[in-house]
C-alpha cells in the first residue's frame, strides 16, 4: 500500500493506464438492478485485492496498516484513515465492496466507523484530489465536495448520510439522515455488501440490498473520486468494483 507521500512513479504510470483501460472485465457476473430508474451495466474498474497493484492511496493521522494481498484490504489503524482510489470515477454508476469490521481482541479493534466518500472533489483542488495534503485527521475533509455515510459513527451508535458542500466546519446533517437504531448499526465480525449509487441526481447507499439512504439531488455531483474513510479500526474489504449504470427514461 502506498502512502500519499510515497508515490512511485510506476503507481503514478499505472493510474494512468487504469482510467484508459477502465481496469474493465467484460466477463463479470451481471447485477440485478436495485431500482426501476437504472440498469446496471458493466464493469468499469475492479480490484479483488490479489496483490497491491498501485490503485489506492492511504493517508493515516497516526500511523497504522493498509495492507493488500490474498483477496483483501487489510486496515489496521490507530486513528484517523483515508484509502482512496486513485482513478476518477464519472457517473451514472454504482461502487459496491464488501466490508468487515473486526472485533478479536486487536489493539484497534473497536466496532466502529465503516465510512466512505464518493463522487468527491476537494475546493482546494477540484480537478485533482490528491494536489492537496490531508493529514488523515477528520477535519481536513470538511472541504470535500462529495457524499458521504459514517456507518456505525461515534463507536457503533449513528449511522449518517451527508452531503458535504466544500466548506470548513460544514458537515450539513438533515434529521432524517441521522439514525441511532441498532438495525443500522454495525455487527463485529459480520461480512456486508455495499452498494452506493450516484445515478444523475439519484443518490443512494444500500447494504445487503436494503436501501438506507436517498438523496434526489437537484445539484448533483456527477464526478470524482471514491475513498473509505474510518478511524481506530481493524476492518477487511475485498470484491471492490464500480459498474456503470445506465437511467431509465
Amino acid at each position: 500500500m502506498r502512502t500519499k507521500t510515497s508515490l512511485s512513479v510506476w503507481g503514478v504510470f499505472l493510474a494512468a493506464g487504469l482510467l484508459l483501460s477502465g481496469c474493465a472485465h467484460p466477463g463479470a457476473a451481471p447485477v440485478t438492478s436495485l431500482d426501476p430508474r437504472y440498469r446496471v451495466g458493466p464493469v468499469l474498474f475492479s480490484d479483488d485485492f490479489q496483490r497491491d497493484n498501485g490503485q489506492w492511496v492511504a493517508e493515516l493521522e497516526k500511523g497504522g496498516r493498509v495492507v493488500i494481498g490474498a483477496g483483501k484490504m487489510e486496515i489496521n489503524v490507530p486513528g484517523g484513515c483515508t484509502v482512496w482510489f486513485r482513478p476518477e470515477i464519472t457517473g451514472p454508476v454504482m461502487i459496491e465492496y464488501d466490508a468487515t469490521v473486526l472485533q478479536a481482541g486487536g489493539v484497534n479493534d473497536r466496532v466502529s466507523d465503516l465510512n466512505c466518500f464518493w463522487m468527491a472533489q476537494d475546493a482546494r483542488s477540484p480537478g485533482d484530489i490528491f494536489a492537496t495534503h490531508r493529514s488523515g485527521q477528520f477535519a481536513d475533509y470538511d472541504q470535500l465536495r462529495c457524499y458521504y455515510v459514517g456507518q456505525g459513527g461515534n463507536t457503533n451508535i449513528t449511522t449518517r448520510f451527508r452531503r458535504y458542500i466544500g466548506v470548513a466546519d460544514n458537515r450539513p446533517l438533515l434529521p432524517e439522515n441521522d439514525l441511532h437504531d441498532t438495525a443500522f448499526l454495525l455487527k463485529p465480525n459480520a461480512k456486508q455488501h455495499l452498494q452506493l449509487v450516484a445515478c444523475g441526481g439519484l443518490i443512494q447507499y444500500y447494504r445487503d440490498g436494503r436501501k438506507i439512504f436517498e438523496l434526489n439531488d437537484p445539484t448533483p455531483y456527477t464526478h470524482g473520486w471514491f475513498a473509505l474513510r474510518t478511524t481506530w479500526n481493524h476492518m477487511i474489504v475485498e470484491n471492490f468494483s464500480v459498474r456503470k449504470l445506465n437511467q431509465v427514461d
